[in-house]
């Protein structure tokens, strides 16, 4: 069985954001030459998310509202703060929207249903942070 890692390191331009990393998850999988298997795509931080979605505007918009009704920005409001941190919300968006995925690899491509893309979801963000993409197969 072969096997392919790759490092993709993330810096989004505002605090809470959804980038499409599809092309770049391709990209690392047309580069392992790995044409049937397993493709593992995973934020290696505690406050951002990598999940699989539609690549459509007012549903992002919709996540992030949603997130910010069932973890708010807060100060004050959360035990975690008290220790000098301010993200106490970025790491529980980030428990509510996972922490990766897996995707099928099936003729060199990622075996995707109709309109499913891979996002990085960042919530406490403007500084460079990695995501492991870890293909396996044949």
């Amino acid at each position: 069985m072969k096997h392919h890692t790759s490092y993709l390191t993330v810096t989004t331009s505002k605090q809470k954001e959804m980038l499409n990393i599809t092309p770049a998850v391709s990209e690392a999988l047309a580069k392992s030459g790995i044409r049937e298997g397993l493709c593992l795509v995973n934020s290696m931080h505690i406050t951002s998310s990598v999940f699989i979605n539609d690549d459509e505007g007012g549903l992002h918009s919709d996540f992030m509202d949603w997130l910010e009704s069932l973890a708010p920005y807060d100060r004050k409001k959360y035990r975690h703060n008290l220790t000098g941190e301010d993200n106490a919300d970025a790491h529980l968006k980030r428990t509510v929207m996972g922490r990766e995925v897996v995707v099928a690899v099936t003729a060199g491509k990622l075996d995707f249903g109709p309109w499913e893309q891979i996002f990085y979801g960042e919530f406490d963000g403007r500084r460079p942070k990695k995501v492991l993409i870890k293909i396996i197969g044949e």
